[in-house]
């Protein structure tokens, strides 16, 4: 790992130029990108419901879109550690994104459907490694240097924060929700080039030069621990599948409700503080310990869903996200981090991304839109519990090896 400029060089290092407000840049940067997230998490589904879908055609479209996600982190981000440099990837994968935009407001036939998502997957999906990968090469090596720095959950706080600022204003514009998907997408385009804009302020933290040669794939580090710790975050995932894709139309459909933006919001609002206390929390305990909290909160959020569809059970529901994903997203980051070496930091990280999240999100939707048409959306939520509960099994089974990663 090279954290110093070498001559010619175009990396980056951790010298005085921008040690002093390293957290500011990292944390705007965090910040932008995640406001991205807040016009397409909550309104994707909505825009394919306008475009004509079904749900069992939505399932499976974002189902697609998940899958697609998985090439970018895993392919992509290795290209970015082979090249040196992380920049151009980023910019390169905001591009993808503002192509999609442009489709999707455009052309409705389900060929550039297909297109637009898959340009979305791959520009959404691939930031989030190397972003993370650079973060922790820079906040560990901040502090060796002996330099206070922010910590990772607070930069996913900050983007937490992000995502709620933005969702708050879409939810106050009245009649958002009803907007044609010509709207939505340039509105996303709008976010999509301020995001773009702050990858300038960003550390690169590549070697600052190409590998010689094509460098063997080196996954010695892959051991059973490792494998396991993947299944139980991947079950829990899969588990949270319904809230990702459904629960847009679930508050729309099954109650009327209309107030999309603002159930996001609340979300993102409650998981804040978790992901600032979540890395004091595993200092004490192990990082799928508290997974398996995560696992327990999604069953009892689900069965919420489930067995009481009204306006205070959503809201209720919604509050435990600061549990399912405040507390479960920094735990299987700083899993793929203790198992992962620094060299591989971004290969780990983009496999937790496409392995981990993504290829049970892709499951979760494709099976999830059959599940709807069959029984409805609180039939999908209920049973989906069983996977959280197996996440609960696996982890109980395994718990001395797992709990050892700390």
């Amino acid at each position: 790992m090279i954290l110093q400029k070498k001559p010619g060089a175009r990396g980056t290092g951790l010298g005085a130029g921008f040690a002093g407000n390293l957290s500011a840049r990292m944390g705007v940067v965090y910040g932008v990108y995640f406001m991205i997230y807040s016009v397409t998490s909550p309104y994707l589904q909505l825009i394919l419901r306008r475009l004509g879908y079904g749900p069992a055609a939505i399932g499976l479209l974002l189902g697609f879109y998940e899958l697609v996600g998985i090439a970018g982190p895993i392919v992509l981000a290795r290209a970015a550690d082979s090249a040196g440099r992380f920049k151009p990837f980023l910019y390169g994968t905001h591009l993808a994104m503002l192509a999609a935009a442009a489709i999707l407001a455009t052309i409705r036939s389900p060929a550039a459907i297909i297109a637009s998502l898959s340009l979305l997957a791959l520009g959404l999906k691939t930031p989030g490694p190397v972003l993370d990968s650079s973060a922790l090469i820079a906040i560990e090596a901040e502090r060796a240097a002996g330099r206070k720095v922010i910590d990772y959950g607070a930069l996913r706080a900050i983007g937490s924060a992000g995502y709620v600022l933005v969702v708050l204003i879409l939810q106050a514009i009245p009649g958002y929700d009803g907007n044609p998907p010509l709207v939505m997408a340039m509105v996303m385009a709008a976010f999509m080039l301020l995001s773009m804009a702050s990858v300038a302020i960003f550390p690169e933290m590549g070697s600052g030069s190409a590998r010689s040669g094509k460098k063997p794939i080196n996954l010695s580090w892959v051991d059973a621990p490792f494998i396991v710790g993947l299944m139980t975050i991947a079950l829990g995932r899969l588990a949270m599948a319904p809230t990702g894709s459904f629960f847009s139309l679930y508050l729309v459909e099954e109650l009327d409700w209309y107030a999309v933006g603002g159930m996001y919001a609340l979300a993102a609002i409650a998981e804040i503080p978790m992901m600032l206390m979540a890395w004091r929390f595993m200092r004490r305990h192990s990082p799928m310990a508290a997974i398996a909290i995560s696992s327990a909160a999604i069953v009892v959020r689900l069965l919420i869903y489930a067995l009481v569809p009204t306006k205070g059970g959503v809201v209720g529901a919604q509050l435990l996200h600061s549990l399912c994903y405040g507390l479960f997203q920094p735990a299987s980051v700083a899993f793929v981090n203790l198992k992962t070496p620094p060299a591989e930091r971004t290969t780990g990280m983009a496999l937790l991304l496409g392995i981990g999240i993504g290829l049970p999100a892709f499951i979760g939707s494709a099976l999830g839109g059959f599940v709807v048409e069959a029984v409805g959306y609180r039939w999908l939520f209920a049973s989906f519990c069983v996977f959280a509960v197996a996440s609960l099994a696996l982890y109980a089974v395994n718990r001395r090896a797992l709990d050892a990663v700390r």
